[in-house]
């Protein structure tokens, strides 16, 4: 009876509505079955799958090629809710369909055209297109940006009023009064602070209103001028680049804590400048119209008084230099390396001071390790030890080098006691003293 009342009931909806609800009822009646869908590409005889998701069909087309699709889709696939990725199709080459009863994946669906309109086609770039799109105003930025850090750089005006500012930076002026002398500044800094010269930004601005006067000097290392700062003279070593090296060692070298001495060349500043063609690397020191103790022996000859201020004041420089301060600001002690009367500058007073300390070495003894670079072989070959010219020197031990340096400071002793002159007489004038000098050139091979 309730059979015969539900068939009477489905003839009585329309089609569509009838298949719908006997699907339902049929799905009901399975119960938690999986839904069966057609598989193209399945194993089973019957090229069926099941799934608790959706049937899928699909046919694509590239270039001609018809390739047709039916599968299952799980549920966890189906995402996102409404529309599936795998359910969406492509107007020019693919066509999918998903449904969700059994067999519904069986229909055949429209081919697609297998190439895109020309209205989609002219409103898509390419890869190329789109780099050169994102490429092309940046690169016109940065070659904007470069032209102007150029122009910015070199153009005269721009050039002289940023060097005025500098000039006039209230920091700068804050420690270089007006009223002050360099030999006062730096008087002040050096026996008020740590006693190793002026600090960077003021070494900066005394390096950069110092005017060259007259090249006193050349080297392999670059050229010696005499410069003028407030009135004052100063000594400016200027090294070439290719020199770098040997700059910032001397530099740092001078720079070391306490090593300001009466006997020792007077650091004032390090400072690199652009001339236009290269950079300089410049040096500033104390001036001392003298010159070198080499060049002053060969002038002029000296008293019994003045030879011994030459001699106490060089060793007492080399003292203070080879001497280790102990304490929250002490001082290494530092190993010349190089010393030599063309090394040694005379003072207006008569008495030295040691310079070049390019070649110096300091020693840490807390670690007992010793700064010094690879080459044994380094200096001025006259005034090297024996044990300097053979190898069999100890570089691990920095007393070896302080005795070095002793060795060199008594031949500069015998040099300056040749230029000795006591009531007309030479001091020292044996003829074997007098041989052996003139028999060795200045820069003598080792053979």
């Amino acid at each position: 009876m309730a059979g015969g009342l539900a068939r009477a009931a489905l003839r009585a909806l329309p089609p569509p509505v009838g298949l719908a609800l006997l699907a339902l009822v049929l799905g009901g009646q399975r119960g938690a079955q999986a839904l069966l869908c057609l598989c193209s590409d399945c194993n089973q005889a019957n090229a069926t799958c099941e799934t608790d998701g959706a049937c899928m069909v699909s046919i694509t087309n590239v270039n001609g090629m018809k390739h047709h699709t039916r599968t299952c889709i799980p549920e966890v696939k189906l995402i996102p809710a409404g529309k599936p990725f795998f359910c969406l199709s492509s107007e020019a080459v693919r066509n999918t369909h998903c449904c969700y009863f059994d067999y519904c994946n069986k229909i055949d669906l429209m081919v697609p055209s297998g190439h895109w309109k020309d209205n989609e086609t002219s409103s898509i770039w390419g890869p190329v297109e789109l780099v050169a799109v994102i490429a092309g105003p940046v690169f016109l930025v940065f070659i904007i940006m470069i032209i102007f850090v150029f122009v910015f750089n070199h153009h005269p005006r721009v050039y002289h009023n940023r060097q005025r500012l500098d000039m006039e930076d209230p920091s700068c002026e804050m420690c270089l009064s007006k009223d002050k002398t360099l030999q006062d500044l730096v008087y002040d800094l050096s026996t008020s602070g740590s006693g190793s010269g002026l600090p960077l930004f003021v070494q900066r601005t005394v390096a950069r209103t110092i005017v060259l006067q007259e090249i006193i000097g050349k080297g392999r290392f670059g050229e010696v001028w005499r410069g003028r700062w407030r009135g004052g003279d100063v000594a400016v070593k200027i090294f070439s680049s290719r020199e770098e090296r040997s700059w910032f060692r001397e530099a740092e070298i001078y720079q070391t804590v306490m090593l300001r001495h009466e006997n020792i060349l007077g650091f004032i500043a390090a400072d690199n400048k652009d001339n236009g063609t290269w950079t300089q690397l410049w040096l500033v020191s104390d001036y001392h119209e003298h010159g070198s103790l080499f060049d002053y022996l060969n002038r002029y000859t000296v008293t019994i008084e003045g030879m011994i201020k030459l001699a106490l004041s060089a060793a007492s420089g080399l003292a203070h230099l080879h001497m280790e301060i102990v304490g929250t600001q002490g001082k290494p002690g530092i190993a010349h390396r190089d010393l030599k009367s063309k090394n040694i500058l005379v003072k207006k007073n008569g008495t030295c001071a040691i310079a070049d300390l390019g070649l110096a070495v300091r020693h840490d003894s807390v670690t007992d390790t010793i700064d010094i670079a690879p080459n044994q072989r380094v200096g001025t070959k006259r005034y090297m030890a024996p044990e300097v010219l053979d190898e069999t020197i100890n570089m691990k031990h920095f007393d070896s080098f302080k005795c070095a340096d002793i060795y060199a400071l008594g031949l500069v002793y015998w040099e300056i006691a040749r230029r000795c002159n006591s009531g007309g007489n030479r001091f020292l004038s044996l003829s074997l003293s007098l041989s052996l000098f003139f028999s060795l050139s200045f820069s003598p091979s080792l053979s």
